[in-house]
């Protein structure tokens, strides 16, 4: 089938939603544990955050702190753009190379690649369809708040740092609400995988969940 990008501003329930696309069969890449396996310790990218950003954000294992990079690089732009300059580049070889390997070993597999930054850094592109996932600010806050144990200002911050959706939306070929119940967004899961897994889909305009030809090039 070729590889479909799944994509969604932070604590939009993108996790979710491609748990249910794997259950179904789809092979996942996901751009967020690439990242984490990269930056293990003693790995080369390991070295370059740590060395720009200092020890402090290190545990006492060596391994990196998430949330104190987290604190480092949302409250400052700059910052935030120098690690995705450290990290982009090497996690887009890593998923090139997982993707031709899972269509080598399965040609007709459908790939998905979930990556929060997929549009931004214009790997959407390469993507055979895009799907977006929605949820509203309130619910983002809500999950940053109880999964992450954020402030509500801090919360608010952070989803202020990322694409708004209506322009992710832009993009996309098919948009999951993930404010709906859980039923709800497995419905949606499962008829944009049948869709997309029947013969001929790849040259097919899709029908049902699409915003029509708003992708940019």
């Amino acid at each position: 089938m070729g590889t479909i990008g799944l994509t969604g501003g932070i604590a939009s329930g993108k996790s979710t939603v491609s748990m249910e696309f794997e259950k179904l069969g789809a092979v996942i890449i996901d751009a967020d544990k690439i990242a984490r396996k990269l930056i293990r310790p003693h790995n080369p990218l390991w070295r370059k955050v740590v060395d720009y950003f200092g020890k402090e954000i290190q545990k006492e294992d060596l391994t990196i702190d998430r949330v104190k990079l987290g604190q480092k690089v949302f409250a400052d732009e700059a910052k935030r753009e120098a690690l995705n300059k450290m990290m982009h580049p090497e996690i887009k070889d890593e998923i090139d190379r997982r993707r031709r390997e899972i269509l080598k070993e399965d040609p007709d597999a459908l790939v998905l690649l979930d990556a929060a930054l997929l549009i931004e850094t214009g790997t959407f592109r390469e993507m055979d369809r895009i799907i977006v996932v929605s949820a509203s600010k309130r619910s983002q806050i809500r999950r940053l708040v109880d999964r992450d144990g954020l402030s509500m200002e801090e919360a608010r911050r952070r989803i202020g740092t990322q694409m708004a959706l209506r322009e992710r939306l832009k993009y996309a070929d098919y948009v999951i609400n993930t404010d709906r119940s859980f039923g709800e967004i497995r419905k949606q899961v499962r008829k944009i995988y049948g869709e997309l897994m029947a013969p001929g889909a790849k040259g097919r305009a899709p029908s049902m969940y699409s915003l029509g030809p708003t992708r940019h090039g």
